[in-house]
Parts: structure tokens; C-alpha cells; sequence
């Protein structure tokens, strides 16, 4: 099999690459579910756990791991800050509580999910998850466009001193 060169800067496939990016020196990384932190910015009600974030991979623009809510239980109000965050439930059936503001007045509006379900929380939306259910925990997934879990702790849904 003959060596493939790859010109500096692109991929194979032309994605471009950072100058200090060495594409072919770099691993990729297992974490076991041993192996999550709980060592990241945590919220009443729930627990965080991380696997990979720039701490634990070096990962430089992307934050994932879990968050466990336990069976009747409401997470504190908190957002991301400037990160997008996306969510896919794993098991249980949590809500995600936000206010509304496309109307007249802001609405507390809920979206319930079960395992399966996908959720998009844009950058700064306060925010909490619910999980109503009495015997099950609520587990899901979180991707975030940051290498930290960015974590806002706040005392209500609203947006005053938001940013």
C-alpha cells in the first residue's frame, strides 16, 4: 500500500486543518462509563457528570457528558451561557422548563420528553429540567459547543441579568 501525502493544512477529505494540528499524531479517546467526572459546575436538584471536555481529551471546541436527575426531583433555574447545547434523552421522561417570550407576556412553557428524544437549548435560555416521575431517574446526554461545562446557576426563570 503506497503512503498518502497530505498536504499541509487539509484532510484527505479537504477539510482544513489548524497550522499546529498534526492530523496524523493525534489518538482518539475511550471513556468508560468508569472513567466520568463529576468534577465539573454542578445544579441543585441534579448531577453532572463529564466525559470529554478539554480537561479530559484536550477537546477544543466541544463539551459532552450526562446529567442525572432523581425521580421527583427539579433541577435549580440555570443557563450556558454562549454555548449551544443539544440533549438526547436516554431514560426516564424529564421536562425542560423555559419562559416563552414570543408573546404578549412570557409563558413558563414545559416540553416533556421521553428516551429517544432530542432537545436544542440555544445559547443564554434560562432554563431547568423536571423529572415528575416517582420512581424512575432521568438520564440524557449533553453536547455542548464549548470545551467546559459553562454552568450559570440562577434564582428564577427570567432573564433579568441574563448575558
Amino acid at each position: 500500500m503506497s503512503a498518502l501525502h497530505v498536504p499541509a493544512g487539509s484532510t484527505p477529505s479537504g477539510v482544513v486543518l489548524p497550522d499546529d494540528l498534526d492530523p496524523f499524531h493525534r489518538r482518539l479517546h475511550r471513556i468508560a462509563p468508569a472513567g466520568l467526572v463529576g468534577d465539573t459546575t454542578q445544579t441543585t436538584g441534579m448531577r453532572r457528570v463529564e466525559a470529554i471536555s478539554g480537561k479530559s481529551v484536550g477537546a477544543r471546541n466541544l463539551w459532552m457528558g450526562q446529567t442525572h436527575v432523581p425521580a421527583s426531583t427539579n433541577s435549580a433555574n440555570h443557563h450556558h451561557g454562549a454555548s449551544e447545547t443539544a440533549i438526547y434523552v436516554v431514560s426516564g421522561s424529564p421536562a425542560f422548563v423555559f419562559l416563552d417570550l414570543e408573546g404578549d407576556e412570557p409563558v413558563e412553557t414545559r416540553i416533556q420528553t421521553g428516551p429517544g428524544d432530542y432537545v436544542f437549548v440555544p445559547p443564554f435560555v434560562p432554563h431547568r429540567e423536571e423529572n415528575p416521575d416517582p420512581d424512575v431517574e432521568a438520564v440524557v446526554v449533553i453536547a455542548r459547543t464549548t470545551q467546559e461545562a459553562i454552568v450559570v446557576n440562577l434564582e428564577s426563570l427570567s432573564w433579568d441579568g441574563v448575558g
